[in-house]
């Protein structure tokens, strides 16, 4: 049986979660990361994209989460989130709208670094919507 570690995932709106876990799946920028008890310490980006929680009774809880950084220590791990809802309460509507908003602000920025980086957001929340919302 795998040990259990604290998480708590965290948006401005609310604390999501808090409770003991045995692993959590999170969008790491860099590629899905899976965090256990006794993970190395690591500080990650996040990119949009599902957090996936197993509980210590096994049961499975996901999450969509739109950009944030992680804190893993050996004892637990925090996923402070720009923004979260819990899997079953997103909908179509709440995608496109941040689509759209994301488009909207790509059309008025002059800056090339943020350009690059609002088309990979813009990508990114294409993709979970085409992956989480069936047409």
């Amino acid at each position: 049986m795998a040990d259990n570690f604290n998480f708590e995932l965290v948006s401005p709106e609310r604390l999501l979660i808090s409770e003991k876990v045995s692993e959590v799946v999170i969008p790491a920028t860099d590629g899905e990361m899976t965090v256990m008890a006794n993970h190395a310490p690591t500080m990650t980006t996040i990119k949009p994209g599902v957090v996936s929680v197993k509980a210590s009774n096994g049961q499975v809880t996901k999450y969509v989460v739109f950009g944030g950084f992680a804190d893993v220590v050996p004892t637990g791990c925090t996923l402070l989130a720009e923004s979260a809802v819990a899997l079953s309460d997103l909908n179509r509507e709440t995608l496109t709208k941040r689509i759209e908003a994301a488009r909207t602000e790509l059309d008025a920025v002059e800056s090339h670094e943020h350009k690059t980086r609002l088309e990979q957001y813009l990508a990114e929340l294409t993709h979970l919507n085409g992956a989480l919302i069936p047409a």
